[in-house]
C-alpha cells in the first residue's frame, strides 16, 4: 500500500467519511477540469513540459492543514500516471508560512494536470480547519473551555468534508444533518403558546427518543429568557441561545444553574472572530459558528517547482 493510500484510509476512518463517495467526487472534479477535450490541452500541445518534475506544495501563510491526507484518488487517476507524493505534513498540523507540506514527483504534464483539483481540495479544507483553529484559540484566550461547533451551513456536496476539516482544526462536531439529532428551532415552535412550551417539548422529546433510539441529543433554540425559563422545564440535552448578547448569556447561565444544571447551553447567531471571545462567558458549554464552513477563505497554497 502506498503512503498516500495509507493516509487516505486512516483519514477516512478518523473522519467517518465515505471512501467511495470521496473517490468519485475527486475523480469527477478532475474530469470536469479536463472538459471538453478530456485532456489538458496545454500539456498536450506544449512540448517544453514533457520532462520530469519535482513540485512542492507550500504554505504561503500560516494555518491548519486539512485535505492533504485525502489526495490518493487523484494520484491514482489515469491522468496522474507516474506521479508520487512525499508527505511532509499531516492533516491537523499547524503549518508556517513558507513551509513545504508535500513534494510531488513524476512526469510534468501529469503533475500539472492534477494541480488545480488538488489545490482546490487542500486549500479549501485547510481554510476551514484554519478558521476553526483560530476560533478555538480565541475562545481559549478568553479563558473558556467551551467547544467550538460547526453547523449545517455547508457547501452543497461538501458537508462531510467540511465537517472533517472543522474537526482537524480542533473544532467539535455538531449534528451531521437532520437525521442524527433533534434541533427544535423557532419555526418548529411557531404558534405554540409560551405556557404550553414545556409540555409540548416534553412530549416531542419523548416521542423522538422512543422512535429514534440512536439520536445523539435533543436541543431547543430560544430567542428570549422567557422561552428559556419554560424550555428548562422540559427533558432536553441542550438549549441554543440565539443572538444573545453577553449580558443575556450570563443571565441564561444563572437560570440554567438554578433550574436544570444538567442542561448544556450553546451560544449561536452571527458569531465572528471578533465576538466569539465575549460570547464564551463562564457557564456556556458550546459556541456554534456557521461561518467556519459557509464563508471560510481558502488557505493560500503554492505549487512551486522544487527542481
Amino acid at each position: 500500500m502506498s503512503e498516500a493510500r495509507r493516509l487516505f484510509a486512516e483519514a477516512v476512518a478518523w473522519g467517518g467519511l465515505d471512501a467511495d463517495a470521496l473517490e468519485r467526487l475527486l475523480r469527477d472534479d478532475l474530469a470536469v477540469d479536463l472538459e471538453p477535450a478530456g485532456v489538458d490541452v496545454t500539456a498536450a500541445c506544449f512540448p517544453g513540459i514533457a520532462g520530469p518534475a519535482e513540485v512542492a506544495l507550500v504554505a504561503r501563510e500560516p494555518g491548519r492543514l486539512a485535505g492533504l491526507d485525502l489526495v490518493a484518488p487523484l494520484l491514482e487517476a489515469p491522468e496522474a500516471a507516474g506521479v508520487a507524493c512525499a508527505f511532509h505534513r499531516r492533516d491537523g498540523d499547524a503549518v508556517a508560512a513558507g513551509e513545504t507540506l508535500a513534494v510531488f514527483t513524476g512526469p510534468r504534464p501529469a503533475v500539472l494536470t492534477i494541480e488545480r483539483t488538488l489545490l482546490n481540495l487542500v486549500g479549501h479544507l485547510a481554510g476551514v480547519a484554519t478558521a476553526a483553529a483560530t476560533l478555538v484559540d480565541a475562545v481559549r484566550a478568553a479563558g473558556s473551555d467551551a467547544a467550538v461547533l460547526d453547523t449545517r451551513k455547508t457547501l452543497p456536496g461538501l458537508r462531510k468534508l467540511q465537517k472533517y476539516a472543522h474537526r482537524r482544526g480542533g473544532g467539535t462536531a455538531h449534528r451531521t444533518g437532520l437525521g442524527d439529532a433533534v434541533l427544535v428551532k423557532d419555526n418548529h415552535l411557531a404558534g405554540v403558546p409560551l405556557g404550553e412550551l414545556a409540555a409540548t417539548l416534553a412530549a416531542a422529546a419523548s416521542a423522538a427518543r422512543s422512535r429514534f433510539p440512536g439520536l445523539r441529543f435533543v436541543e431547543v433554540e430560544v430567542d428570549t429568557l422567557d422561552q428559556l425559563r419554560e424550555v428548562l422545564k422540559a427533558p432536553v440535552d441542550f438549549v441554543l441561545l440565539d443572538n444573545f448578547d453577553a449580558g443575556w448569556l450570563a443571565e441564561a447561565v444563572a437560570m440554567r444553574d438554578a433550574a436544570a444544571p444538567g442542561v448544556r447551553l450553546e451560544a449561536s447567531g452571527g458569531v465572528t472572530l471578533e465576538t466569539v471571545g465575549s460570547l464564551a462567558v463562564p457557564g456556556i458549554d458550546r459556541v456554534s459558528v456557521g461561518a467556519i464552513t459557509h464563508s471560510a477563505r481558502s488557505l493560500d497554497l503554492g505549487f512551486d517547482d522544487a527542481g
